[in-house]
């Protein structure tokens, strides 16, 4: 696999020689908006990994009958989401069973987007629930993230991964282009993006605030340290 970028902006010195083995298949929901953004961590981790181990399907819908693969992949026992909230397991405290091989669901979109792919596809309610602890701040320092513990596709894949398949040095691999892009990109005038946490409670957040009273109290809870 290549970055698929200009020679000027190569990546692939950065990738793997060979594509990572690993038994766990990733699906990569993307919404529609994803595909026309330059900057994108989705492309750099299909690279990093076997075709056949990294699954993207891009829309906002998804029906069982238009889906037939994905609503079969959802009802295995062995399959996962990975979306934060109440129900969400603690991946860490998740016992993956041996018996086929793990399959892990990750809605790459805006958290906004990612919520109403999740919420209104019901295939996404069989797969088990579940979410990331860990306190690592994003490297993705390029585009602005709403907290400070907020990650990026490929990072959460990164470190899903690293865990599944029981590899610290997934973490690196996946990891090493993601930096070589935002190192290239700061290099030749891009800045470094705070949270949006870190810009509220610091005072430097310079936007209008929103006058839609659901976003407005989004942003009271980032201000107040309240997970959202």
């Amino acid at each position: 696999m290549s970055c698929s970028r200009p020679q000027k902006v190569c990546l692939c010195p950065f990738l793997p020689i060979h594509p990572l083995k690993i038994s766990t298949c990733l699906y990569i929901i993307q919404h529609p908006a994803e595909e026309s953004r330059v900057l994108r961590t989705v492309p750099l981790l299909a690279a990093c990994l076997p075709p056949d181990k990294c699954k993207i399907l891009v829309g906002r819908r998804f029906s069982e009958d238009r889906y037939p693969e994905l609503a079969a992949v959802c009802r295995n026992p062995n399959t996962f989401i990975l979306y934060p909230g109440a129900e969400a397991t603690n991946l860490e405290e998740v016992t993956v069973m041996s018996s086929s091989p793990p399959v892990m669901i990750i809605i790459d979109g805006t958290w906004s987007q990612a919520k109403d792919i999740f919420y209104k596809n019901s295939v996404f309610r069989f797969p088990r629930q579940v979410q990331l602890k860990t306190n690592i701040s994003s490297q993705y320092v390029i585009r602005t993230q709403p907290t400070n513990n907020c990650l990026s596709t490929l990072e959460c894949a990164a470190v899903a991964l690293t865990f599944m398949e029981k590899n610290k040095n997934i973490q690196e691999t996946i990891l090493r282009p993601l930096q070589a892009l935002c190192s290239f990109q700061l290099q030749h005038g891009a800045q470094i993006h705070h949270s949006k946490e870190h810009l509220l409670k610091n005072g430097l957040y310079d936007k209008p605030m929103p006058k839609n009273k659901r976003k407005l109290r989004r942003m009271e809870l980032l201000l107040n340290n309240v997970k959202i």
